[in-house]
């Protein structure tokens, strides 16, 4: 791998690493979800959930869509949706 590339996975991976990020990663893994909807699963502010959207969103990771007054997120890289169905294998499978 290139040093640009490494740089460029690094990113992404210290993104994905909060517990919240990586919590609202696995409820959009093959579905969409408002703030509201993430927030109830999370158990945090809208603020907070919006603040950890606009991170993903930034890096690239997530992206949304607007309906009506509703804002709908979702997975945008699927490298990124492999990555979690992986770490969902390896690691929340009962032994």
């Amino acid at each position: 791998m290139e040093n640009e590339q490494i740089e460029a996975i690094a990113a992404m991976l210290k993104t994905m690493s909060h517990p919240i990020r990586l919590k609202i990663l696995c409820l959009l893994q093959g579905k969409e979800m408002t703030v509201g909807d993430i927030r109830e699963e999370v158990k945090t502010t809208n603020a907070n959930v919006s603040q950890h959207l606009s991170i993903l969103r930034n890096q690239g990771i997530i992206g949304y869509r607007k309906d009506a007054n509703f804002i709908f997120n979702r997975i945008n890289d699927e490298r990124v949706l492999e990555l979690m169905q992986t770490m969902r294998k390896l690691y929340c499978q009962p032994e």
